[in-house]
């Protein structure tokens, strides 16, 4: 049975690996990464706001046609509000098929640390997106804020699975992932 899948986290805690990793190895998924989404439109970054809005709108179009099409969609995205959250738990209730919301756990300084990394080298336009984003709204002394705000997103849904990130460990924290979501012998 299909299942739309949010992977929250802080920048940096591994989302978009995670997201594309298991993508590989469960055909038909689709990662809907909102950042790739919001990329598409024109001068996203002069009304970052506005973009945001209609990159999560075109997002659940798509992860609608894509579940009632019989696959996968996992979604990994950054949520310090729970307004999105609540518009995918409602989308997955209207075409029946489970809501399975995952947060990726890590210590603040490995947030900072693993942020700061990818800043310095963005292997993707979508980490490159990012910092420019995060540098609007304050640079990296905005981090902690938004972790405390997944922190408070995460425990107002007593039914998030929580995974456990650590620096380097990928595959065990893939394999975390997959316990989290009740893939149980998966790839």
């Amino acid at each position: 049975m299909s299942r739309l899948i949010l992977l929250n986290g802080a920048p940096g805690s591994g989302k978009s690996t995670l997201a594309k990793i298991f993508a590989q190895r469960h055909p038909l998924t689709l990662a809907l990464d909102i950042d790739t989404v919001r990329g598409l439109l024109g001068a996203w970054l002069e009304q970052p706001h506005e973009s945001g809005l209609a990159a999560r709108k075109l997002a659940l179009a798509m992860a609608r046609v894509h579940l009632q099409d019989g696959h996968d969609v996992l979604v990994p995205q950054f949520l310090g509000r729970i307004d999105f959250v609540l518009q995918l738990e409602a989308l997955a209730q209207e075409v029946g098929f489970p809501f399975v919301e995952v947060a990726l756990i890590s210590t603040m300084d490995d947030v900072l640390d693993r942020y700061s990394r990818r800043a310095k080298a963005p292997e993707t336009q979508e980490h490159r997106d990012a910092a420019a984003l995060l540098e609007r709204s304050g640079g990296t002394d905005e981090l902690r804020p938004m972790y405390e705000r997944l922190l408070t997103v995460v425990a107002a849904r007593p039914a998030t699975r929580q995974v456990l990130t650590v620096e380097g460990e990928i595959e065990q924290t893939y394999q975390r992932l997959l316990e989290a979501i009740g893939d149980v012998g998966g790839k």
